[in-house]
């Protein structure tokens, strides 16, 4: 049984922080032609950066500092690659869906346990486009904070993981509630790292509206008495035949 929230086994490595040897200087050339050949399609259509934090759904002290590279299908439904920095080796940790409440309250209660709020996030100045200015962003800013959120995390860098093993991880929003605030020095490295000030922009946020009402099934551990949710990974019996349509 694989489980989120199971202790990282030993694997073995080499110096780098990911497991695995160098790549070749042969792999490098083979990898620039194919991008000179090949369309990149679908991450081309990648258009905005976004620093922010999550917190494990299963664990609220382990928090960690994200990058979503965000990808608009429309005006209702963002799609976003998250990787654990901005730097060019940094590791895909896992994937965020993100729809507006409109579509957020077609989804059964059950689904909706899933998903966190955004408005908090945004409102405190969590939320950042790294070097894009405030006007530019207010905008897209207006319509995350009315949004929700599904984010599952495939690999739990923050635990020493040099590979994406177990369950994935059901991953929460920060809050204005104890359980879900960010830890200060978390703040402060990201702050001091793109030159700002979370303060700041919590006060240059203060009138984008906060929706009429947030559906109570997000952020689940709000009113579940700080039960969240971890998976277990389990044998099953395989189905031999697909039900017809």
């Amino acid at each position: 049984m694989a489980s989120s929230d199971k202790p990282a086994q030993p694997i073995p490595t080499s110096e780098s922080q990911t497991a695995g040897t160098p790549m070749t200087a042969g792999q490098h050339m083979l990898d620039k032609g194919a991008q000179m050949m090949q369309s990149l399609k679908p991450v081309n259509q990648m258009k905005q950066h976004v620093c922010t934090f999550a917190l494990y759904s299963h664990d609220m002290t382990r928090q960690i500092e994200t990058h979503h590279y965000i990808t608009r299908i429309n005006q209702d439904f963002l799609q976003c690659a998250v990787y654990d920095s901005d730097d060019s080796n940094a590791h895909l940790i896992g994937i965020e869906y993100i729809v507006s409440d409109r579509i957020f309250e077609a989804l059964s209660p059950e689904e909706q346990k899933m998903w966190h709020s955004h408005a908090y996030e945004i409102k405190s100045g969590m939320w950042v486009n790294p070097r894009v200015p405030e006007m530019i962003q207010k905008p897209e800013l207006d319509n995350i904070a009315k949004s929700y959120g599904k984010f599952w995390c495939t690999w739990q860098v923050d635990r020493g993981d040099r590979l994406p093993v177990g369950a994935p991880a059901l991953m929460m929003s920060p809050q204005g509630d104890s359980m879900g605030m960010v830890r200060a020095e978390l703040v402060q490295k990201r702050d001091y790292k793109y030159n700002i000030s979370s303060d700041a922009l919590k006060q240059s946020r203060v009138e984008i509206e906060e929706p009429e009402w947030l559906n109570p099934n997000a952020d689940y551990w709000k009113q579940s008495l700080g039960k969240g949710f971890a998976l277990d990974v389990e044998t099953t019996e395989m189905k031999l035949r697909a039900p017809f349509p």
